[in-house]
């Protein structure tokens, strides 16, 4: 998913983020969606909690709206679960299913499915039998994953200040990394830099994929053009 190097157009892409707190987003592929609504994508976000465990619900959803307008993205619904009390169960895989079926996505990214949180690894478990039809399905990463080896790589070295800027976004979050001397936003600068390295570019976000549809020709889901030449 490199667009700089001419790998992919993302032209009549359709995006869903499935997550299940506020700033999991941002900080798991918030380049990348910033990317894609650049290039046209329709890009929706799917809250399962508000994040009310870290703090105000009502404070963490603004903050979440508020993110996802500094990428660039209209569409954010929230399902309404308890926070750390999320359930795996056919009420939350259908939710999960109608939002598929209504949104019609190209593409749907959520937690990767080896995660210390346990409403990660839920709505994780609970995405992948949701999304058993669709072509597209690529696993972020977090600070709580765990055995995360990505094998896909999004050079977000155009849109890497738009992702800290939506992290920061989550203001009430910023200081609670959990992670001893580092907020979430050095956090992020530390993994894009690691990853870009990987991909040997400047910053990236790193994905696993369930299954990924390759847009190889005019028929799949993205345009390919070599050398990012335009049609």
């Amino acid at each position: 998913m490199r667009q700089g190097a001419g790998m992919n157009h993302f032209e009549a892409v359709r995006a869903l983020v499935v997550a299940a707190h506020p700033d999991d987003i941002e900080i798991g592929c918030g380049g990348t969606l910033a990317a894609l609504v650049r290039s046209g994508a329709a890009v929706r976000l799917l809250l399962a909690t508000a994040g009310e465990r870290g703090g105000s619900g009502q404070e963490r959803s603004d903050e979440q709206r508020a993110s996802a307008a500094i990428l660039g993205v209209e569409q954010v619904e929230f399902l309404g679960y308890p926070d750390a009390e999320l359930p795996l169960s056919p009420d939350l895989i259908w939710k999960v299913e109608a939002q598929i079926k209504t949104f019609a996505p190209s593409l749907i990214f959520t937690h990767h499915p080896e995660d210390t949180h346990q409403d990660h690894r839920t709505l994780s478990q609970a995405v992948v039998s949701a999304s058993r039809y669709a072509h597209s399905v690529l696993f972020f990463e977090g600070p709580t994953s765990i055995d995360f080896h990505p094998h896909l790589f999004s050079d977000i070295s155009d849109t890497f200040e738009l992702k800290i800027a939506a992290l920061k976004a989550h203001a009430s979050q910023v200081y609670k990394s959990g992670v001893q001397g580092l907020d979430i936003v050095q956090i992020a600068h530390a993994n894009a830099h690691f990853r870009g390295v990987q991909a040997r570019v400047a910053a990236a976000e790193g994905f696993e994929a369930l299954r990924m549809l390759l847009p190889v020709g005019l028929g799949g889901h993205w345009q390919v053009r070599p050398n990012g030449c335009q049609a």
